[in-house]
């Protein structure tokens, strides 16, 4: 039996360093809780323009096309006020990462690449052997590569394993074949089986192609990119790799998201008194510009995509807002969606409030104040949203896939069970029926809606048992990179 003592975990962004989504909450909060198990856990990401405050350790020259760049490892840690310090490696150079945003540029495949040959030189220099490299999502997709390919039979690398985490498989680092050259890879990699996929580089295959175990956020969703409707081109691969496929569930920080202590409410709340919600509600309607009323609020805290389907929303828009209820959104992304809302506000004033941008503060109050939380998304590896309404005893709305169904159990009239609603057809109609089982509960129950509100606040979604999950997956891919190293070396 292996025993993991040393992990690294890799990735684009962490909060509270930087962050443009929920994998930034997961590389945040996941680190913690393994420490808790005794690990010695450190974490590696660039060190972005919007990181302050850390301390120089070292520096090295890396490999780019036809030049030599140069990586300064900086540190700083997670919790820097506990007992358990998470040490944090920040990468360095001016070139790639001083820049406002953190993707979208048009060398990104150069900027990541620089990141994963950093982080390989980097590690005999802090004197770090982990026993495995946890991968997250394709900015990281070359580093289990290099391990394979470049330093398969070098002492200090030889025995360390890999875990790739893909946390949204639509996303997969596409670049042009040309960036070959620049990760000093020759044309025997771009083929079907290595890391060519429909005429281009990808960088989130490599990852997938080489790490020793991979893992999916939900357990759903490690079944459905299995088929072609969700495996984004790559479910042949996803089932040629299903032996090695995990999913584990995501969690949330509950030192964070805690309705008895947070900071951002209105009124601090617990399972044994809910009624300070109500006030929480008042406050809200307040702060968006919308009347006092005890009407029914529907938050929606997103990032405005397509995935979230949010034309299902816009689809059923009319019949929605004949209902006596208010809408809360709050989120920014694709221009068409941002437009879609801010145009329903402005037609239902009274109704409907829009927030566009991204408001931490606000978005705990609509947690909290909010009776109702949707996410009709058309696909959800996991979802963090609904973990946290749940936590707030705002009962979510959802369409059952990916995380969405393995976290939310669908009401049952009849046996008074479920933790909130759920839809499966993706179709304005299949929402639409959702959101009026629950506005009819609302209405004609109310105690029935608290028990279902108190449900919710004592479900267990903490990282504690994700974490222990992790530590499995990575006992897995230990004693596969070894089973794969005594087959290379015949020891």
């Amino acid at each position: 039996m292996v025993k993991i003592n040393k992990v690294l975990i890799l990735g684009a962004e962490v909060t509270p360093f930087a962050k443009t989504g929920g994998l930034a909450d997961v590389l945040g909060s996941l680190p913690k809780a393994l420490s808790e198990l005794e690990l010695d856990v450190r974490v590696a990401m660039p060190c972005h323009k919007q990181v302050s405050k850390s301390t120089y350790l070292t520096d090295m020259p890396v490999a780019m096309e036809g030049h030599w760049e140069t990586a300064i490892i900086r540190a700083t840690q997670l919790q820097p006020n506990s007992s358990k310090q998470v040490p944090v490696y920040l990468v360095d150079n001016y070139r790639y990462f001083h820049r406002e945003s953190l993707y979208g540029y048009h060398d990104d495949a150069q900027r990541y690449d620089f990141f994963c040959k950093a982080v390989i030189a980097m590690l005999p220099l802090i004197g770090f052997n982990p026993d495995v490299i946890h991968c997250n999502d394709w900015q990281t997709g070359p580093l289990p590569l290099y391990l394979k390919e470049r330093h398969e039979g070098e002492p200090f690398y030889k025995d360390m394993a890999t875990l790739f985490t893909i946390h949204n498989l639509a996303y997969q680092g596409r670049f042009g074949r040309e960036v070959l050259a620049g990760m000093g890879l020759g044309n025997e990699f771009f083929t079907p089986a290595k890391i060519e996929s429909y005429g281009q580089v990808n960088f989130l295959k490599a990852g997938l192609v080489y790490a020793d175990v991979i893992n999916t956020v939900s357990k759903k969703y490690s079944m459905e990119i299995q088929d072609p409707e969700y495996g984004e081109g790559l479910d042949g691969l996803m089932r040629q790799r299903a032996s090695d496929l995990y999913g584990i569930l995501n969690g949330i920080d509950y030192q964070v998201f805690d309705p008895s202590t947070d900071p951002h409410i209105a009124a601090n709340y617990n399972v044994k008194d809910i009624s300070p919600k109500k006030e929480n509600k008042k406050v809200l309607q307040e702060k968006m510009g919308l009347p006092r009323s005890e009407v029914p609020v529907i938050g929606l805290v997103t990032r405005l995509a397509a995935q979230k389907g949010l034309d299902l929303i816009n689809e059923m828009a009319c019949q929605l807002l004949h209902e006596d209820i208010q809408f809360v959104v709050l989120g920014k992304g694709e221009d068409h969606f941002q437009q879609m809302f801010l145009q329903l506000a402005k037609s239902c004033k009274n109704k409907v409030a829009v927030k566009i941008g991204f408001d931490p503060e606000l978005a705990q109050l609509i947690y909290a104040g909010s009776d109702m939380f949707l996410m009709p998304s058309r696909y959800e590896p996991c979802g963090l949203g609904q973990m946290i309404s749940l936590r707030y005893g705002t009962i979510p709305i959802v369409r059952a896939t990916g995380g969405l169904e393995d976290t939310i159990i669908d009401y049952n009239q009849n046996n008074k069970q479920g933790t909130g609603f759920s839809f499966k057809e993706k179709t304005p109609a299949a929402l639409f029926t959702a959101v009026q089982r629950a506005l009819s509960l609302y209405r004609n129950n109310p105690s029935e809606w608290d028990k279902m509100a108190i449900r919710g606040m004592q479900t267990d979604f903490s990282w504690n048992k994700s974490a222990g999950e992790y530590l499995k997956a990575y006992e897995r891919a230990l004693i596969k990179r070894q089973d794969h190293y005594r087959m290379q070396t015949g020891q």
